[in-house]
């Protein structure tokens, strides 16, 4: 895959770090890839946009699934994850997840993880939407992602591994090959290191979490705002099913305006016992699914949706008052301190909820060992579409997703020997190729999706913002063609150019996709056409900026040709 050239504009590198790998990015993916780099004895950097355990692992909350429970098997795993996936999972990639994934947490327990048990002494499981068995391991009742999070970053300060925080990844760095060979990024605030400089490294694993920032309410933090998808365009590699952006279907309504991350309100709720109505105590998702308010993610989004619409309503609601103030403070205590501190008791009051984005499914295209389609650089976790989750993602696979890749993606590293290549990073472009966006385009960009793009699409909502993105795009393009002004480099302006680039991206791949599929849901489109679209959109930048969209011609995904070589 040839480089596009185009990189972000900013003051050429000042300072560097040498390694053998440099993991971008903090969650379960990053901190597992870095510990595993590190006891195959790499070199190993991990460079993180805020602290090391700031992103978005630490709020997930409902857990981490694997056939770990008696009477559960893997196959039973894989069976409800292609189920959740509308057909179009690669089912080698989900076999890999739930084979693999057993173990992998019986490691991630061994590095310092402590789950909620059961009585007996072993783990207490607990169900989610769109499983049929119990195989949901949890920790503090619903801060899991909180509990994975301290287990790992407590494991690589213990290794004294080096770590750079508060650091924005900007590009990749390539040599004359096209290979990768490291990264830049721009240290902000005081440190050992600040301002613009770069790791030089063989091998980067791209571990940036997801871009939930492209839409106004979010599950998501403030730092989920697709630099990784986006540095991977701009470096040449190919991008899939970004079209299929998971909306979880009960997040906290805090009002019709609310913007930025909003509570979550988990699915083990539902898992529990509670029931999703409308204002009248109505429950409207029993005859829709068989598994009513247990249903995949996209079926209860698009329940609720429906509802609401039907009664020209703001939001539904969650009712749990059923499970008694013991079992809130003791199984949901996170949830029930968030819920409290907007003014709901959920143990005295059904709990006010509306779809939210909350995951992206598709993102920078692997194999099966995390390769992407340039050499020498790896992704794992929300950034990445390794074809486990399809057109909608089966609860609580993420952290799974994240732990079985990432040990893949360090193992082939050390067994390729691509470690020991001396990067040669060719030099930065004096003439920035990539116009920034002033810091206040951020929020139209998230008008614009959500009002366009959101949890119900049509053709003609997707073509205005479509438009309006453009016209953006063109307005920061055209002022530097012109005149070589851009937006004053910075994390704001860098990180507006960058939802700008994922949300093209996703709007096109929407457009395209002319059915309703998973949580892709095209209301100008209402069915689902396997004969047309089992299959995948693949996205790549060209050297001018524009969009290259190609179809598969099957579900199953081609091969990362160019990283399949020798390097």
């Amino acid at each position: 895959m040839t480089s596009t050239g185009i990189r972000l504009h900013a003051p050429a590198p000042g300072w560097s770090i040498d390694a053998d790998a440099v993991v971008v990015g903090s969650g379960v993916a990053g901190l597992t890839a870095a510990l595993r780099c590190e006891a195959a004895g790499l070199t190993t950097v991990v460079v993180t946009k805020a602290r090391l355990d700031d992103g978005s692992t630490r709020w997930a909350q409902g857990g981490i699934a694997a056939a770990l429970g008696e009477g559960d098997t893997p196959e039973q795993h894989l069976d409800d994850t292609l189920v959740a996936g509308a057909g179009l999972c690669d089912e080698e990639a989900v076999r890999i997840l739930v084979t693999e994934g057993p173990d992998a947490v019986r490691r991630l327990i061994a590095t310092g993880a402590q789950f909620d048990e059961s009585g007996d002494g072993g783990l207490e499981l607990t169900r989610e939407g769109g499983h049929h068995r119990r195989r949901i391991a949890h920790a503090g009742g619903d801060a899991t992602g909180a509990e994975i999070s301290r287990a790992l970053v407590e494991a690589v300060r213990a290794r004294g591994m080096r770590t750079v925080e508060n650091a924005l990844v900007l590009d990749l760095l390539t040599d004359a090959e096209g290979r990768a060979a490291g990264v830049t990024l721009h240290v902000m605030g005081e440190g050992q290191h600040d301002g613009v400089g770069a790791v030089h490294a063989p091998a980067v694993v791209l571990a940036t979490g997801g871009m939930g920032q492209v839409f106004s309410a979010t599950t998501n933090p403030a730092v989920s705002t697709g630099d990784g998808v986006a540095l991977a365009l701009r470096a040449g590699a190919e991008v899939s099913d970004l079209e299929f952006v998971q909306f979880h279907p009960t997040v906290l309504f805090l009002g019709p305006d609310a913007e930025g991350q909003q509570p979550l309100v988990s699915e083990a709720v539902r898992g529990e016992g509670a029931h999703l109505v409308d204002a009248d105590g109505v429950r409207f998702m029993l005859g829709q699914h068989e598994l009513a308010e247990l249903a995949p993610r996209d079926v209860v989004a698009k329940g609720i949706v429906r509802r609401m619409l039907d009664q020209d309503a703001e939001h539904m609601y969650l009712d749990a008052r059923h499970f008694g103030a013991e079992m809130w403070e003791n199984r949901f205590p996170t949830i029930l301190a968030a819920c409290r501190a907007h003014g709901i008791d959920p143990v005295t009051q059904p709990v006010p909820v509306a779809p939210a984005a909350h995951y992206a499914s598709g993102g920078v295209r692997t194999d099966s060992h995390g390769r992407t389609t340039v050499p020498g650089l790896y992704a794992c976790g929300e950034v990445a579409c390794t074809g486990v989750h399809g057109a909608n993602r089966l609860a609580s696979n993420s952290l799974l997703e994240g732990l079985v890749y990432a040990e893949r993606i360090a193992a082939d590293i050390a067994a390729t020997g691509l470690h020991a290549r001396v990067p040669q990073p060719l030099p930065t472009a004096e003439r920035p190729a990539h116009p920034l966006l002033p810091p206040e385009a951020r929020l139209a960009i998230q008008r614009i999706m959500t009002r366009g793009a959101g949890v119900l699409r049509s053709e003609a909502s997707l073509a205005e913002a479509a438009d309006r993105l453009h016209r953006l795009h063109a307005d920061a393009r055209d002022a530097l063609d012109e005149n070589g002004k851009t937006a004053e480099p910075g994390v704001d302006t860098w990180e507006a150019t960058n939802l700008l680039c994922v949300a093209r991206v996703l709007v096109e791949a929407a457009r395209r996709r002319e059915e309703t599929r998973g949580c892709h849901w095209r209301e100008d489109r209402p069915g689902r056409d396997d004969t047309a679209w089992r299959r995948h959109i693949v996205v790549r930048l060209n050297p001018d900026r524009s969009l290259a969209v190609r179809t598969t011609d099957t579900t199953d995904f081609p091969p990362t040709l160019p990283q399949a070589q020798e390097q």
